[in-house]
């Protein structure tokens, strides 16, 4: 069985199985996150996945995830968006977008 190895801030070094490990990834990045839950303390970690440890977990089996990054709507955007409300085509505008 596999060991994967790594560090939880407040437990130090935990030894996992690839059930233990999940890895997001967005798309078309290379690069992406690994999370377990400590077996010590339970807090669920989220840990830097560079190229190299993206392609370790997964050929090791590690189950992966498409994870939206999308920023959250700001308040900004909020405002002009019911302002272009106020205009006569603000339906076509809006029916524009894809």
């Amino acid at each position: 069985m596999t060991t994967i190895r790594t560090t939880c801030p407040s437990c130090g070094d935990v030894e996992l199985t690839v059930d233990d490990v999940g890895l997001e990834m967005a798309v078309g990045a290379e690069e992406g996150r690994y999370r377990f839950d400590c077996p010590f303390c339970g807090a669920t970690q989220r840990r830097p996945a560079s190229r190299r440890v993206v392609s370790v977990l997964l050929a090791t089996g590690v189950a992966y995830e498409i994870v939206a990054t999308a920023s959250p709507i700001t308040e900004e955007e909020i405002s002009e968006f019911t302002a272009s409300l106020d205009g006569e085509d603000w339906f076509k505008d809006v029916a524009s977008f894809d």
